[in-house]
């Protein structure tokens, strides 16, 4: 079975597995505690829509490979944040521990995912 080609940064299943992550996330954390509002609740919301954010940015610089590389670099690093606040987030007994080793290993298959583009981004740069 071949897979249908590439169009656009929501057809990549780094992207998918991401925005999939980070909705999970967002519902988890509507039980955090209020006093973890501007805190812990609102940090990892927004680094893990940041790794969506970035790769959408990312997929449109591919014209470029030193700031496509750049963009998914970023995304690289906010995708380690989130794992960082899912582990505070466990330590606090906010979520799971199982949810939190779920999604602590997801994000470790889209750091993968994005390593692999930032090793080889060739595949994934437009032809001039």
């Amino acid at each position: 079975m071949q897979r249908e080609p590439v169009r656009n940064h929501q057809d990549l299943e780094t992207y998918q597995m991401a925005f999939d992550a980070a909705m999970k996330i967002f519902e988890l954390s509507k039980k955090f505690p209020v006093e973890e509002r501007y805190s812990l609740t609102d940090q990892i919301r927004r680094s893990s829509r940041s790794v969506c954010a970035n790769m959408a940015e990312a997929w449109r610089k591919r014209r470029y490979e030193a700031a496509f590389v750049a963009k998914l670099n970023d995304c690289e690093s906010e995708a380690a944040e989130t794992q960082t606040w899912i582990e505070f987030a466990v330590k606090c007994n906010y979520i799971p521990v199982e949810s939190g080793r779920e999604l602590y290993g997801i994000y470790n298959r889209i750091l993968g995912g994005l390593v692999n583009m930032i090793t080889n981004p060739s595949p994934w740069l437009m032809k001039r």
